[in-house]
């Protein structure tokens, strides 16, 4: 099932999309729902992120261009941030790029987003804790980097995390593409057994260190590809199995002084 979250006249409302229409729900889509009985066309609605995250997870550096180059074993420990809540936006919106800099990076990543409660789950057991995968831009501002390697303020500006469109339930995520499309040139295209850290052991590893609440988002990395971007580019971040999450990338304007 692929589920939505959009704007439908002048309210909020979460539905389960098939092909150009949306059936509308009722209830906690991560619990007990229902539907109610409503269908609206995908073109009368207003697409958002479709999940407000209480945590955003993101891990670092965690692809390969090729399978010869994985390491025999996943590091010790990875390296983990957190990006901000303020910081989601969703497909078709502005990203806006901040007005003391004139370029900032895109990362297509696959999404994972967290159903039920866990802490303490083993790897084997992590996919029943999984509700659904959507596809994440880990927006990113290197220059705002620390020189002691804190990426937090290079990470959490309004706008740098756009999620979307959908959340779908129904994906085997050893068996897909994470692609990027800049300015329609493709720049991203990597299968997700690529990855240093695979998705089970990297949401395993997370939930020893924290509990993982139903709506978590964690992105799982970005492959080889990811460059700067500027004013006036739009960046579509692909996964087939899920859809296009495509985002205009603005110049913030600059202050004007009294």
């Amino acid at each position: 099932m692929k589920f939505a979250r959009f704007n439908y006249k002048q309210q909020v409302h979460f539905g389960v999309v098939i092909e150009d229409r949306i059936k509308l729900i009722e209830g906690d889509v991560f619990d007990s729902w229902d539907y109610t009985g409503e269908t609206v066309g995908k073109a009368d609605v207003e697409f958002l992120a479709p999940v407000t995250p209480n945590k955003i997870i993101g891990i670092g550096a965690n692809y390969v261009g090729r399978k010869d180059e994985l390491p025999s074993s996943p590091p010790d420990m990875p390296v983990f941030f957190f990006k901000p809540d303020s910081s989601v936006t969703g497909a078709d919106t502005e990203v806006i790029v901040p007005e003391s800099i004139d370029e900032i990076k895109f990362e297509s990543e696959l999404a994972v987003v967290i159903g039920k409660q866990m802490k303490n789950v083993p790897k084997g057991e992590v996919l029943d804790y999984i509700f659904g995968y959507t596809i994440g831009n880990d927006v990113t501002a290197p220059q705002f980097f620390h020189d002691n390697g804190h990426w937090t303020l290079g990470k959490a500006f309004d706008t740098f995390t756009p999620i979307g469109p959908v959340i779908e339930t129904e994906l085997d995520p050893d068996k897909i593409h994470v692609k990027a499309v800049v300015n329609g040139e493709e720049k991203q295209n990597s299968p997700t057994n690529l990855m240093i850290v695979p998705l089970r052991e990297m949401v395993a590893y997370l939930s020893n260190v924290m509990t993982l609440q139903p709506g978590d988002v964690i992105l799982t990395g970005s492959p080889l590809g990811a460059h700067f971007v500027k004013d006036g580019d739009v960046v579509e971040c692909k996964i087939d199995e899920i859809g296009s999450l495509k985002n205009t990338f603005v110049k913030a304007p600059v202050p004007i002084k009294s």
